[in-house]
């Protein structure tokens, strides 16, 4: 999904379809696609350091928004 998304077989399709369903399908592609949005900062070197050259814990609320 992340790397060739058109690569997705009917094969793997059929398999996710067996433990999910459409709806949760397509949350699980959404949520894949959400963290995967700041790849293209990270990759053109634009990405700001929250802390510059520290580790930070990644804490998260109830609906599953980040705290900073």
């Amino acid at each position: 999904m992340m790397t060739q998304p058109g690569e997705i077989s009917p094969v793997l399709a059929t398999q996710l379809h067996s433990h999910f369903t459409d709806e949760q399908i397509l949350e699980l592609t959404l949520d894949v696609m959400k963290w995967n949005y700041q790849k293209v900062a990270v990759a053109l070197g634009i990405d700001d350091e929250i802390k510059p050259g520290e580790l930070i814990d990644l804490v998260y609320d109830g609906e599953g928004n980040w705290i900073r």
